[in-house]
């Protein structure tokens, strides 16, 4: 395969699947690593990708977010195994933070207890959480319409007068330089107050997100469960279960 031609099927692959693992592009352009190596340095020097770790992403806007209608489409497997050991975590009695975010909202049809208290920013999950029967506080302030959150001073306000034993955010980029990143500096910050007043601080994220970086910093990794499917490469999951505790799930 002529250079050229693998290059230009190396940038639909990336568009195709948001993220290519370098293994991925090995097999199907049959070149070696270390010319698809070169080959990423290329791209990504013509603003045609970005190089993460382990491959190469999408290129995208740092305040460019999808709507919730374009995420939940996205990794359903993935954020359901996720979920469901995230679920598994709570315990009678807790007291928790759930974000607003498509894989949170998976986590609510297997929470084991109803005799819990749970906060959210998440319009969606509050509704779910109710029919359940179980106490719950949906923040107040301004509803910011593609994530169907709840963001703002009044949020703030709200949010800064509770503790929890626990706290499961959703997030869109995970990066071992950056941290966790999120393109809306209202919803950082409230995610950054949640992890401030958690004992246990769980982050939610399907492989996909591993690499990328996002306009607004979240937090660091250091004292962070992330809870991720097994998307990410041995060589990943080293690099990410030295900076935070990492839990891999079968998806």
């Amino acid at each position: 395969m002529l250079t050229p031609e693998r290059h230009q099927l190396i940038v639909t692959l990336v568009k195709e699947k948001d993220i290519v693992r370098i293994h991925e592009l090995v097999e199907a352009t049959g070149a070696s690593e270390s010319t698809i190596r070169r080959d990423l340095s290329e791209l990504e020097e013509q603003r045609l990708l970005k190089r993460v770790h382990g491959g190469a992403s999408v290129l995208q806007s740092k305040i460019e977010e999808p709507t919730i209608l374009e995420k939940s489409v996205k990794h359903e497997r993935e954020k359901l195994a996720i979920a469901k050991y995230a679920a598994s975590l709570i315990k009678p009695h807790d007291s928790i933070f759930i974000d607003a975010g498509t894989t949170t909202y998976q986590m609510l049809p297997y929470l084991p207890y109803d005799n819990i208290m749970v906060v959210t920013n998440g319009v969606d999950i509050a509704l779910q959480l109710i029919k359940r029967n179980i106490r719950t506080i949906l923040l107040g302030g301004e509803l910011k319409a593609a994530t169907l959150s709840m963001v703002g001073r009044d949020a703030i306000t709200a949010l800064s007068q509770y503790r929890f034993d626990k706290c499961f955010l959703g997030i869109n980029g995970i990066d071992q330089h950056h941290g966790l990143t999120t393109p809306d500096p209202d919803e950082a910050y409230v995610k950054q107050l949640a992890l401030q007043f958690s004992d246990e601080r769980f982050v939610l994220s399907d492989s996909d997100k591993f690499s990328r970086v996002t306009f607004a910093k979240v937090g660091d990794l250091q004292g962070i469960t992330v809870i991720t499917d097994d998307g990410l490469s041995q060589e990943e999951q080293q690099v990410y279960g030295r900076l935070s505790t990492l839990k891999v799930v079968k998806a």
